[in-house]
């Protein structure tokens, strides 16, 4: 049997981290000890008083049979508790929050709850690429909006034109942005709640890394006036807890929108593992000392990795957010002949800027998880580089 694959399936490029894991293995089986500065996977471990929490919860009976799907009310709770500590943010726990496998299933199965076949979703470009897939997925067309290094990597809303506009039902955005560690003010955020509203379409925002800021606190945009009607906000515990793997994330915002969301979670998954749950609980209920440590380890990095890319020449700032450098590669390159050189002379990997989108190309990105001597390493090979 040779089954074919769906045509919305073929019209997925190949998902750019697993290329990534390619080109290192390959290194690897050549004896190569790979400096991987690609995959945003934090290598801090979890904090403590979170996994002890997980140990108790998964002995409990209770936790060991289905959950519910919107979540726990006790974890949505937490969830309302961090955003009103956290941003100033009141929200309804039990119309304004649903649970998440992770911050990354619930982007994926929004455009299945709104968008009808030929529907456009607004995507930004460059972007994580699971906005414009989960798009194919489900029969739409994702339309990129360019994140220029002139407009500070903010779309220009002025560009999307009202016969898309008006065809659009989803626009992701994502701030403080993955891969080129931009920022959104209040001016920005109301400039797109308001397009959204004129339009009638879903502002969908990506908050991910809400937490990871140096000397900055990122804006929830659902702080900013009109917020509700239009947003649903997407974050996790992955990056501001350290839980990759855990798979928790979370939802909040417009109960309309939740509630389209979670009908189609309740169609294809079974909700978040209540001992996860439990765990997720103590993460958002703990000190916040436990984000500042993790910042400001992120933040002795950034100044060493950055400091050291431009004594070697490169074109490169200093991040306000964000574990992740967005650095522009050398004339005489694009973005995958330098990400290439960097590996086959230096054994650094990165991950070129166009993997992310077309907009991407010029750029490579260095995610900041490794600890510094690591980092230090890994200048100390590129120093001899000559670009």
């Amino acid at each position: 049997m040779s089954p074919e694959l769906s045509s919305r399936l073929r019209q997925l490029p190949p998902y750019l981290f697993a290329e990534l894991d390619e080109m290192k293995r390959k290194k690897l089986e050549e004896g190569v000890r790979v400096i991987d500065f690609g995959v945003g996977d934090p290598d801090l471990p979890t904090p403590k008083h979170i996994v002890d929490a997980m140990k108790k919860a998964v002995e409990k009976e209770e936790n060991q049979k289905y959950p519910s799907y919107e979540g726990m009310l006790e974890f949505r709770r937490a969830v309302a508790d961090f955003y009103a500590r956290r941003k100033g943010v009141e929200l309804n726990a039990e119309k304004e929050v649903i649970a998440l496998i992770g911050s990354k299933e619930g982007i994926a199965h929004l455009p299945f709850a709104f968008v009808n076949d030929g529907d456009y979703v607004l995507v930004p470009d460059p972007g994580y690429p699971v906005y414009a897939s989960s798009t194919i997925l489900a029969g739409g067309k994702p339309y990129e909006v360019a994140l220029k290094a002139e407009n500070s990597f903010l779309p220009d809303l002025s560009s999307i034109s009202s016969d898309v506009a008006r065809k659009a039902k989803i626009m992701f955005l994502n701030y403080p942005n993955n891969p080129t560690t931009a920022v959104a003010e209040k001016e920005f955020i109301k400039e797109a709640i308001d397009f959204c509203m004129d339009y009638n379409i879903i502002l969908a925002h990506d908050a991910a890394y809400s937490e990871i800021a140096f000397d900055y606190r990122p804006l929830s945009f659902l702080e900013v006036d009109g917020a509700f009607e239009v947003t649903i906000e997407f974050n996790s515990l992955s990056k501001t807890y350290n839980m990759t793997g855990w798979r928790i994330g979370f939802a909040v915002g417009n109960p309309e929108i939740l509630a389209g969301l979670l009908k189609v979670k309740t169609n294809v998954d079974s909700g978040v593992f209540q001992a996860v749950q439990e765990a997720g609980i103590a993460a958002l209920r703990g000190s916040d000392d436990v984000i500042d440590k993790t910042n400001s380890i992120y933040r002795i990095r950034r100044d060493i990795l950055v400091k050291g890319l431009k004594n070697i020449g490169l074109d490169v700032d200093y991040p306000k957010a964000t574990f992740y450098v967005w650095c522009r590669v050398p004339d005489g390159y694009d973005s995958i002949s330098f990400a290439r050189k960097l590996l086959d002379d230096a054994g650094v990997l990165v991950t070129p800027g166009v993997g992310f989108g077309q907009h991407g190309e010029g750029f490579v990105r260095f995610a900041l998880t490794r600890d510094v001597e690591v980092i230090e390493e890994a200048l100390k090979r590129m120093e001899g580089l000559s670009f």
